[in-house]
């Protein structure tokens, strides 16, 4: 492999404090609990910041700050809060390359992702919704729809910062107010966004930023005083998110996990394909809720993709995510890592064979190299349950009825890709799979004006386009 020298990025294009409170009304301010938490670098294990953790008094603030600032935000018309959100995407333009280095630091993502990806798609989706707040009365949702109230949105870590675009942009054009409440060790870039409103003079309460873990969201989610809630992450949260709320009246979006079918028909181009399968399962150490953790190869071509695939992932560089030739950042926690550790293992004892490219791993922080399972049944875990690192299962089929049964035969339905040179195949395909969002010949491709979301237990709702802004209004 060609050696590249070293590209770091510098750190010091962004100021971490040493501690944080919480946003709430425009203004910082002390947790009325006493728990604090420190958010870390995994990559180093150093500690970035230590980080308030809200208690229920303190959601409770905040919503009420939330309550009394809609009166006056939904009031104004949709011109003037598009106004607002032009704003913030200028800000968040302006300010892109302190905000990626933050969000590297804190989730462990190469600078590469951080800086070409997520920070050109957020600052992209609040351009967006800002085109849309003077215009719902032609979005298809009535003459003129009205917004919910006080938006409860709990957020991931695997994209803290463009997952917060997804659900505070929508939610704020068409006039309602948000209490968020970000990941708890990814909290960074939701802090720093809070200085951002505040650099755009948004009103006070319109957006409040509480940080905590499971019991400050659950405690938001469950508030009686919330009229939305929204929420991204696991199957496992969202169901018990789900049954908490029923028989509220409250509006939901769940936003879950997946399995998605990487499908590669014999008549695909292969060093094509590659680059797509490479691009599904490891961008962001895998830890993409639509990541195409399944590749189902045609039989007749099996042979030559693996072999060109793990051609490829030899040059994979994995190292210092603030490097800018790194391609495999670090693991999230070190809880992630033990779990994609535990699922790997099982593969190897359920007889799935296991190969990863010659990779040495740093000595600090939370590593983990790309890995390819073969010999994988549809009966095994790795096959079945969302690993959520850098892990891909490969599977084979025959014939496109068997590719589609064994692309369907998981709980999940979030997302799919499909690669062939036949266009007719593709759209027969995209018929038959029971999944939310499904790419041609490309994947993890994303624009704030296309509909994500998935069926079955990969939630229901969709964020993004014209179709995100019917889950913040009263229709």
């Amino acid at each position: 492999m060609f050696e590249y020298a070293p590209a770091p990025e510098s750190r010091d294009v962004v100021e971490i404090k040493p501690s944080y409170g919480l946003f709430i009304g425009g203004e910082w301010v002390d947790s009325q609990g006493t728990e604090r938490n420190k958010t870390v670098n995994p990559a180093s294990e150093e500690v970035l910041a230590e980080i308030a953790w809200a208690s229920e008094a303190d959601v409770d603030r905040a919503v009420e700050a939330a309550r009394k600032a809609f009166g006056v935000w939904s009031a104004l018309p949709g011109s003037e809060r598009a106004k607002y959100l032009f704003r913030i995407a200028r800000i968040i333009q302006e300010r892109s390359r302190e905000l990626a280095v933050l969000e590297t630091l804190d989730n462990g993502k190469p600078i590469r992702e951080s800086r070409d990806v997520d920070l050109p798609l957020v600052a992209a989706h609040f351009f967006y919704y800002a085109g849309w707040a003077d215009k719902l009365g032609h979005a298809g949702y009535g003459p003129a729809p009205r917004p919910l109230g006080v938006a409860g949105q709990v957020i991931p870590w695997n994209f803290p910062l463009l997952m917060l675009a997804w659900k505070i942009a929508p939610a704020l054009a068409c006039g309602n107010t948000v209490v968020l409440k970000p990941a708890e060790t990814t909290p960074l870039s939701a802090l720093l966004f809070a200085e951002i409103c505040a650099q755009a003079d948004l009103p006070p309460g319109v957006v409040n930023i509480v940080t905590g873990a499971g019991e400050t969201g659950a405690a938001l989610v469950n508030h009686p005083g919330v009229d939305k809630v929204a929420f991204t992450g696991s199957t496992e949260v969202g169901r018990r998110i789900a049954r908490s709320v029923a028989g509220s009246g409250k509006k939901v979006t769940l936003e879950l996990g997946g399995k998605a079918a990487n499908i590669v028909f014999e008549d695909a181009a292969i060093d094509q394909a590659v680059e797509g399968i490479v691009n599904g399962i490891f961008f962001n150490q895998g830890h993409v809720c639509c990541a195409g953790s399944r590749l189902l190869v045609q039989e007749s071509i099996a042979t030559e993709l693996l072999d060109a695939l793990k051609r490829r992932l030899g040059t994979l560089r994995l190292g210092d995510p603030l490097d800018k030739n790194t391609d495999i950042g670090a693991i999230n926690s070190a809880a992630q890592l033990a779990k994609i550790h535990e699922l790997s293992d099982l593969g190897e004892a359920e007889g799935a064979e296991r190969w990863s490219p010659a990779c040495s791993l740093p000595e600090r922080g939370f590593w983990f190299p790309p890995t390819i399972f073969t010999g994988v049944a549809q009966s095994h875990r790795i096959a079945r349950e969302e690993v959520f690192g850098p892990v891909l299962s490969v599977l084979t089929f025959r014939t496109p009825a068997e590719a589609v049964e064994k692309a369907n035969n998981t709980p999940f339905g979030l997302s799919a890709g499909v690669w062939t040179e036949k266009g007719s195949r593709i759209l027969w395909m995209a018929d038959k799979l029971r999944a939310g969002v499904v790419w041609a010949n490309t994947f993890n491709k994303f624009d704030p004006t296309s509909p994500f979301g998935g069926y079955k237990e990969s939630g229901y709702g969709r964020e993004g386009g014209r179709h995100g802004l019917e889950a913040y209004l009263d229709v």
